[in-house]
């Protein structure tokens, strides 16, 4: 168990225990309504080494981040709720951000019992990667996960 150390608007000194550790950032991207628009100004006018097609373009080339893509908001209504179309009941996010954390299950209590509404709990997506998801108070789609091909053999700490 960790322990975060934050000041609150009075200046008092408040010591809270934290149960999620974060490992590292596992990926970064916009949220996108029109891919081809996303794919050239990402693509053409910056550069990214984007592969994948319409449904998912991506890198894992990029400094800094494990893995960057352009997701259609599609792809991230299908991961959070099973359906293409995003809910109506729910805002919607204009980018997603994943973390990496050591104990999924721990994680995903841990927000609920912060009052987070999880869009889905720890569901394991094809590729075997493991996805906690909820949105950000800035309306970023974050996901908490276990993603063993970023991490080493014995699937613990990053590469």
């Amino acid at each position: 168990m960790l322990t975060a150390t934050t000041k609150d608007n009075g200046g008092t000194l408040r010591v809270r225990r934290v149960s999620v550790k974060v490992l590292f950032v596992a990926g970064f991207g916009p949220i996108v309504e029109d891919m081809e628009t996303s794919r050239r100004l990402y693509g053409e006018t910056l550069g990214l080494p984007l592969e994948g097609d319409a449904t998912y373009l991506h890198t894992g080339a990029v400094e800094g981040v494990k893995h960057f893509a352009l997701w259609p908001l599609s792809g991230a209504a299908e991961s959070c709720f099973g359906a293409t179309t995003w809910p109506s009941d729910v805002p919607v996010p204009s980018a997603w951000m994943e973390f990496d954390v050591e104990d999924i299950d721990e994680a995903s209590r841990e927000l609920e019992e912060r009052g987070y509404r999880l869009l889905v709990a720890a569901r394991r997506e094809p590729w075997d990667q493991v996805v906690t998801r909820f949105l950000s108070p800035e309306g970023i789609l974050v996901g908490i996960t276990v993603t063993p091909s970023m991490r080493d053999r014995e699937g613990g700490s990053p590469e």
